[in-house]
């Protein structure tokens, strides 16, 4: 883990990131440290923008409480909610990364595509936090058409310490037990061995110093390929390969999230 106790980084970035993740369970600090941290890039020079990817649920959250319902899944049910949250997040998702190869900036995401993965397991009927269900297969399925990160974030806070800091903010509410499960489902995942984990458990400034402490660490180079010449025939099928891989991770993302449309209702 990276501890949240960090020297301060020098202001170089040892490379340019394209895509900054940062996930955990709520209360955790990502809105706050994705906003310090798409500030300090900026002020680095880097081209940064804060994005947030929600999946609607807090909104839902709202409209419940006013309606009269204790949150989403009371108003819409279980299996309709995690269905409308996939939906609004690989949404969200699709957003950002198309602004981001319109204006070339290095996007800060509040949240990807692991959270979702998190959120179904914590949310199951039985939640298992180890095991894949059928809704985050799909799931998976529809999102694989988004490239991972180029690095993503781990804010990882003992759920008592998340619970008491969602309670003093006061607009939204979690069960400490869907807490825990969220919490067992982020180590459970297959991409945890990538995520970079930092101890959100201290003040949002030391996280903020482990964050660039991390971006800013000098790199080993990697040998340059050698340079090969490639002809326009080779690169018009480079190409022709990439048009027709996204097509069809689209069509199976469409077809995923249909699905669990379909079985919703």
């Amino acid at each position: 883990m990276v501890p949240g106790l960090a020297p301060r980084p020098s202001s170089a970035l040892r490379r340019r990131p394209r895509t900054i993740a940062l996930v955990g369970i709520d209360g955790s600090g990502k809105t706050t440290q994705a906003h310090l941290l798409a500030e300090a890039l900026a002020e680095r020079g880097l081209p940064a923008r804060y994005r947030r990817n929600a999946g609607g649920r807090r909104w839902f959250g709202r409209l419940a409480t006013a309606l009269g319902r204790g949150d989403g899944e009371q108003l819409l049910g279980r299996r309709a909610m995690l269905l409308v949250e996939s939906v609004l997040r690989w949404l969200a998702i699709l957003r950002t990364l198309l602004r981001r190869g319109f204006t070339r900036e290095t996007a800060v995401m509040d949240r990807y595509a692991v959270c979702q993965y998190a959120s179904i397991r914590a949310h199951a009927e039985n939640p298992r936090p180890e095991r894949i269900n059928r809704a985050e297969r799909r799931a998976r399925l529809a999102y694989r058409v988004f490239p991972r990160p180029d690095v993503t974030f781990l804010l990882d806070v003992d759920p008592e310490v998340a619970y008491d800091r969602i309670e003093r903010r006061g607009y939204d509410h979690e069960e400490m037990s869907y807490l825990r499960a969220a919490a067992a489902a982020y180590r459970a995942l297959p991409e945890y061995a990538d995520f970079v984990v930092i101890d959100a458990n201290v003040s949002p400034e030391q996280v903020q110093a482990a964050l660039l402490a991390h971006l800013c660490a000098p790199a080993i180079p990697a040998p340059r390929p050698a340079a090969e010449s490639r002809g326009p025939v080779a690169v018009m099928a480079t190409h022709a390969r990439a048009v027709a891989l996204a097509v069809a991770t689209l069509v199976a993302a469409a077809t995923a999230l249909t699905l669990q449309w379909v079985e919703v209702f």
